[in-house]
């Protein structure tokens, strides 16, 4: 019997301990700032693949009024880490604007996970600065991560957009595709996001349908993953298909999809994605 390779996920930052609850205590020198232009975050190469993110200590010759105004984000092992936001001093000293797609790589693991997860917070903050109610300025609340409008009493909290990653089998056979028009061109599974007024399990019946032409049965729910590279959390499914496996494939979706023999799955084993563990699940005859 093989034995199980073990799997640590972007996500997987033991024995490191992060902590969500807004508790938001005023900085100090030595809390992080986490500092985003668009795609691009700020901070410093230690390594080859080593970063560190500013402190406020750090950025204090760079800004005034640096401990006035704060956006409190989150703490890992008790380190708390704001949000950079309205301040000028990127690329300040030895500090430089990177992609965030350098979060897939980036050690130590625990700050990588900090960098990505700032990421989808600022892109929260940034597109609800206005109510979509009536237009006016919103304000943080003290009690917990909301938005509130003090014009017309809208409140808006971080958005989730739940997601399924789908691992269909056909006896020996998992079916592989590769998204058409993206940046990512390796294999991955069928994948989409849920509909308002569906269950889940309906949501993987939809994407199969839509992007390959198959049914499927027996849907078993795997694992999720806080995906914050696209605001996601994902939903792990396995589904074994259901009739007919000639592919009827959606082109605006999908560049193209397959069926690989388990031996014959062509993706190595990385520690990053649900999607690769569910793939090299079965590929090493794990389910």
């Amino acid at each position: 019997m093989s034995r199980r390779r073990e799997v640590i996920m972007i996500q997987d930052i033991e024995p490191h301990c992060f902590s969500n609850e807004y508790r938001p205590k005023a900085p100090d020198g030595a809390s992080f700032l986490l500092c985003y232009s668009g795609r691009k975050v700020l901070l410093r190469k230690t390594g080859q693949e080593e970063i560190a993110f500013p402190t406020f200590e750090e950025m204090e010759p760079y800004t005034e009024g640096l401990y006035e105004e704060y956006t409190y984000l989150f703490s890992i092992d008790g380190q708390r880490f704001y949000l950079g936001e309205g301040i000028g001093f990127y690329e300040a000293g030895d500090f430089t604007l990177e992609d965030t797609e350098i979060f897939r790589t980036a050690v130590p693991r625990h700050m990588a996970f900090a960098g990505i997860t700032g990421a989808q917070l600022y892109r929260w903050y940034g597109s609800h600065r206005f109510c979509g109610r009536c237009g006016s300025r919103t304000k943080p609340d003290g009690k917990e991560r909301m938005l509130k409008c003090p014009s017309c009493g809208n409140m808006e909290y971080p958005k989730i957009m739940p997601a399924v990653i789908i691992g269909l089998t056909h006896g020996n056979r998992l079916l592989m595709s590769k998204y058409a028009n993206r940046e990512f061109k390796k294999y991955a599974l069928l994948a989409g996001f849920a509909e308002i007024g569906e269950s889940i399990e309906d949501t993987v019946r939809r994407e199969v349908m839509e992007e390959v032409g198959l049914k499927v049965k027996n849907i078993t729910y795997y694992k999720s993953q806080p995906w914050s590279f696209s605001d996601t959390l994902l939903l792990g499914f396995y589904a074994e298909l259901d009739g007919d496996e000639e592919i009827t494939l959606d082109k605006e979706e999908l560049a193209l999809a397959e069926w690989f023999e388990r031996e014959d799955i062509p993706v190595k084993a990385s520690d990053l994605s649900l999607t690769n563990e569910m793939i090299m699940r079965f590929k090493n005859a794990e389910m």
